[in-house]
C-alpha cells in the first residue's frame, strides 16, 4: 500500500506578513494546509532554525533565529498532526534551503523507514524552500507533488520560473481540491 506524507515547510511568523522576511499573504497557507493534514499517513513540517551569527544572515534579513517568536510556527497552523518537525539552516555556514538538509533528522531515511512513496510539499517559500525541497524529494526518489494553493512566494515575480523548474525535474503541481478527499 502506497504511504503519502505532507511536508509543511516553513510556516513561520517571520515569512508571515508582519515577519521579518514575509512572503506576501503567506499566512494564507495555513487554512489550505490545515484542510490538507487529516488526508495524509505522515505529516512532518520545517522550521528554518539559524542561529544569530550565521552568514546566511549576509544574504537575507535576520529571520528565524532559533527559540525566538519569529522562528515559531503560525499560530493557526495545526500542529497536533504533526508527526517530525525538522530543524534546517541550524549551522553558522548552511542556508538549509531544503527540509532534506534538516539537521536532527535525516528527511529521506525517515521517510523511507516508513515506507513513504509519495511526498506533498506545501507553505514557504515557493521558489526558495519549498523548490529546494520539492527537488530534493524527487533526487530521492519519491513521486513529488506541490499543492499550489498552499505555497506563497517570498517574490512574487520570481513563482512561475519556479514552477517551471520544478516540473522540468518531475514534480507534479496539483492544488488542494486534487488531494482532499470527500468527507
Amino acid at each position: 500500500m502506497e504511504k503519502k506524507a505532507l511536508i509543511i515547510v516553513d510556516v513561520q511568523n517571520d515569512f508571515c506578513p508582519g515577519g521579518a522576511l514575509a512572503a506576501p499573504e503567506g499566512d494564507k497557507v495555513v487554512p489550505v494546509i490545515n484542510k490538507l493534514v487529516d488526508q495524509f499517513d505522515y505529516v512532518l513540517a520545517s522550521k528554518d532554525w539559524h542561529p544569530a551569527d550565521t552568514v546566511h544572515f549576509q544574504k537575507w534579513p535576520v529571520h528565524c533565529v532559533a527559540g525566538t517568536p519569529g522562528a515559531e510556527f503560525h499560530p493557526d497552523l495545526r500542529t497536533d498532526k504533526i508527526d517530525q518537525v525538522l530543524l534546517k539552516g541550524t549551522g553558522n555556514k548552511d542556508d538549509g534551503y531544503s527540509a532534506f538538509e534538516a539537521t536532527n533528522v535525516d528527511l529521506a531515511e525517515w521517510l523511507r523507514a516508513h515506507e513513504v512513496d509519495e511526498v506533498y510539499v506545501t507553505g514557504l517559500t515557493t521558489e526558495y524552500c519549498v523548490k529546494s525541497t520539492a527537488l530534493d524529494a524527487v533526487k530521492n526518489g519519491f513521486r513529488t507533488f506541490v499543492i499550489r494553493d498552499a505555497v506563497r512566494p517570498v517574490n512574487p515575480a520570481d513563482e512561475e520560473a519556479a514552477y517551471r523548474d520544478m516540473e522540468a525535474a518531475g514534480i507534479q503541481v496539483v492544488t488542494s481540491s486534487d488531494v482532499l478527499q470527500p468527507a
